[in-house]
């Protein structure tokens, strides 16, 4: 088993909060993710098994959204919106910027393993670009400067 007891007792206690268990589907999912910093195959068939699903039914869930991760990164994960608003407003440069800086190209983990750097397709606040998502918190109007240093500044 990969998920902890106490996790498990915190699922099914996210379970009996819903008229139907799978709706706490999605938070069974944030504290796997929460405990192990990622989501495994091992880990999907666990939750499958708490929910009666079958594994490709929570894969299925975790591979839709992009707030999940079946692979370890970084203990941050830096993701830099390349919509096209974004785009038109420097985020391609501010994504290159961040890959010179870290020495590593988008989608690789920085070699200490602090930064895990990727882009999305849209973080939804177009008004504001460009912007970048860390770990869960949005990065707006930014500028190459200002985004250096909020990743120095992460542990």
């Amino acid at each position: 088993m990969v998920i902890s007891e106490a996790v498990r007792e915190r699922i099914e206690a996210a379970k009996a909060r819903f008229p139907q268990p799978r709706g706490a589907l999605l938070a069974a999912l944030h504290l796997v993710q929460e405990e192990l910093g990622h989501i495994p195959p091992e880990a999907e068939r666990e939750v499958a098994d708490l929910f009666g699903l079958r594994p490709v039914e929570v894969h299925e869930v975790v591979s839709f959204y992009n707030m999940f991760h079946s692979e370890s990164g970084g203990r941050h994960r830096v993701y830099v919106c390349t919509n096209l608003p974004c785009s038109l407003r420097g985020a391609r440069t501010l994504l290159r910027h961040l890959e010179s800086h870290l020495g590593i190209r988008c989608g690789q983990t920085t070699p200490d393993g602090r930064i895990t750097l990727g882009h999305e397709e849209c973080l939804g606040a177009c008004a504001y670009a460009p912007m970048m998502r860390v770990d869960r918190t949005y990065h707006e109007d930014l500028d190459p400067e200002r985004a250096v240093r909020i990743l120095d500044e992460l542990e």
